[in-house]
């Protein structure tokens, strides 16, 4: 990746600050393209002098991507929405990136998916997303398609928001108790995404669903949470005829297609490789995750001895 100019679409969000820090650290000249780039200038200080740029650019508007690919060895698509205009963005603007990509004449194409893609989905999200798969291969034959499961990090609205509950309430309802995830840490996924631009030969054409070492219900995940935080709450698990009703009322905790997401589980299959296959050891969520839950703890830092003393 020495030198090799990368130009990643939505590189300031979550998980693109990892794949920014992964890029840099392999040498590659990094052109962070974000619809307000000011939102991205946070990550200056990840690299030396000279070697990130920031442009304007947006996936619903093809001429903003197409300056924002112009002479890029790489291009990486991070843009992803959970509601709203899901088919213009992970459709129509995976096309847009990738026929882009293609046109500028960049030799690999990265595009960052979600486990639970497919055309055939009953959920938006993952119809939109599968689509976009197929959007994709057809404009970039030779494009990366990394698929990730719940994606965890300092920075993430999944776990943080889960934590910020128990810490607020003595009792957390808990809807599809059973559902299974896989969750997966940003920097595993950022290295993931540097690993297949640094060798398309070898994992361009290719589809990797992305999964940490730990499969958790999320009545587990909820716990191993609360234990994290230092909390004890009631975990009421409902009951699947009241998930669904909650799911169909306007302004509800949780919308329809979210709920639809939530019927089958958002772990690793056996159909394509993983992180394994990028040569990235998995990071477990209890090897990372109390490092910044702590701030959740009743007295934050203040509020237990060290694990050392304690033992």
């Amino acid at each position: 990746m020495n030198n090799k100019l990368v130009t990643l679409i939505g590189g300031g969000g979550f998980v693109g600050r990892y794949a920014v820090r992964a890029l840099l650290a392999a040498g590659a000249r990094v052109r962070i393209a974000q619809r307000d780039p000011r939102h991205a200038w946070f990550l200056k200080t990840q690299g030396n002098l000279g070697q990130t740029q920031f442009v304007a650019a947006d996936v619903i508007r093809p001429d903003t991507i197409a300056r924002a690919v112009a002479g890029a060895d790489v291009v990486v698509n991070l843009v992803g929405v959970l509601a709203g205009a899901v088919d213009r963005i992970h459709v129509d603007g995976a096309r847009t990136v990738a026929e882009a990509a293609a046109q500028a004449g960049a030799g690999t194409l990265v595009h960052v998916s979600a486990i639970g893609a497919d055309a055939a989905s009953k959920s938006a999200y993952g119809r939109s997303k599968g689509e976009g798969e197929a959007a994709v291969r057809a404009a970039f034959a030779q494009a990366t398609i990394l698929r990730p499961s719940i994606v965890f990090g300092r920075e993430d609205q999944f776990v943080n928001r889960f934590a910020g509950m128990i810490a607020a309430s003595p009792i957390v309802p808990v809807l599809r108790a059973p559902v299974r995830f896989q969750p997966v840490f940003a920097g595993d996924v950022g290295a993931a995404i540097a690993a297949a631009a640094g060798d398309p030969g070898r994992f361009g054409g290719r589809t990797f669903a992305l999964g940490g070492p730990d499969i958790l219900s999320m009545g587990e995940l909820i716990r191993f949470i609360a234990d994290a935080v230092g909390r004890s709450p009631t975990i009421l698990e409902l009951p699947d005829a009241i998930g669904s009703m909650l799911a169909s009322l306007p302004g509800g905790p949780i919308t329809r297609d979210q709920w639809l997401m939530l019927q089958q589980d958002n772990i690793v299959g056996t159909e394509t490789d993983g992180l394994d296959a990028l040569g990235i050891a998995a990071t477990p969520l209890a090897a990372v995750a109390p490092d910044w839950l702590v701030r959740f703890r009743r007295q934050g830092r203040f509020g237990r001895r060290s694990v050392e003393q304690a033992a």
